[in-house]
């Protein structure tokens, strides 16, 4: 089964719910008609791609004048893919070692399972990865990252719980450098009942890190669930605004009907989704690709 094939079945609950609510609509009309579009509107909102895209989406088909009702659904699709496009961006790790990827989000999101499938598709690409458990305040958190250290060898730095994170990245860092280490990727606390001290704390291991490698960090990849919706919306605002995204990792596509957030998220932030996660396995966490996205929820 090759990827498309493999994509399209991950996304078969918004596919079923957007496109196939959109198709039952428009089946129902026999002209374009000012009731339409508020129908449609409210399609695309419920698929939480927000009112900035559906009233982007709704402005190009009048634009574009169509007057037949299926004809809707090619502009739809045009549309869906520009946008997608006018924001997309890759995963920038330079030939400079260590390349530093810090991963934030907040607790649940799939962030320690991102950074293990992230360290063992490092691997499988001949490259060599640290890990720096710097979420301190979370055990089991740090003995998965240990399981997923074990199964693509990378090493885990760590230190006791409710240590220092900084103090962690500092300890990892030097580790990747005198190891010769490719990679190293920071996991990060999520703990977002105590706001302010979060971000006070990503901003201290930024420090760190610029301190120690002048130029990283390289990536700040914010990891949000795709189930959360608008939520996921809200946590990137935050996210950004206070230390700055270079990326997100959207998880959980497989899982919701709600994958329209996908939208929301590169219009109205303008920051690229660079990975999605569409299920438990390592084959799951994929480069974005805005084409494969569109054509897996549309069909070629």
């Amino acid at each position: 089964m090759n990827f498309f094939t493999r994509l399209g079945n991950k996304l078969t609950r918004t596919k079923d719910k957007l496109i196939g609510d959109i198709d039952a609509l428009l089946s129902r009309w026999k002209k374009v008609d000012p009731a339409l579009f508020e129908e449609l509107e409210e399609i695309l909102i419920s698929a939480d791609m927000g009112v900035t895209v559906a009233e982007r989406l709704i402005e190009k088909i009048k634009k574009d004048r169509i007057t037949e009702p299926l004809a809707i659904k090619t502009v739809i699709r045009e549309g869906m893919l520009a946008i997608l496009t006018e924001h997309q961006g890759t995963l920038a790790l330079p030939d400079a070692r260590p390349a530093v990827v810090v991963i934030v989000g907040v607790n649940g999101t799939g962030k320690t399972t991102t950074i293990g499938k992230m360290s063992e598709r490092l691997r499988r690409e001949g490259k060599k990865v640290i890990i720096a458990a710097a979420d301190t305040f979370r055990a089991a958190a740090i003995d998965q990252l240990n399981v997923w250290g074990e199964r693509s060898g990378a090493a885990v730095i760590r230190h006791a719980d409710g240590a220092d994170p900084a103090a962690v990245v500092f300890d990892a860092l030097s580790a990747a450098k005198a190891r010769g280490a490719d990679v190293l990727i920071v996991d990060t606390a999520g703990r977002l009942h105590t706001k302010v001290n979060l971000m006070e704390e990503l901003k201290k291991i930024q420090r760190v890190l610029e301190r120690g490698h002048p130029g990283s960090p390289h990536e700040v990849l914010l990891v949000l669930d795709a189930t959360a919706g608008q939520n996921s919306l809200v946590q990137a605002r935050f996210f950004n605004k206070d230390i700055g995204i270079t990326g997100i990792v959207l998880t959980k596509l497989d899982g919701t009907a709600k994958g329209g957030i996908i939208f929301g998220i590169m219009e109205e932030l303008n920051i690229p989704v660079k990975m999605i996660g569409v299920g438990e396995g390592i084959e799951d966490l994929k480069d974005f690709n805005p084409r494969e996205f569109v054509e897996a929820l549309f069909g070629r």
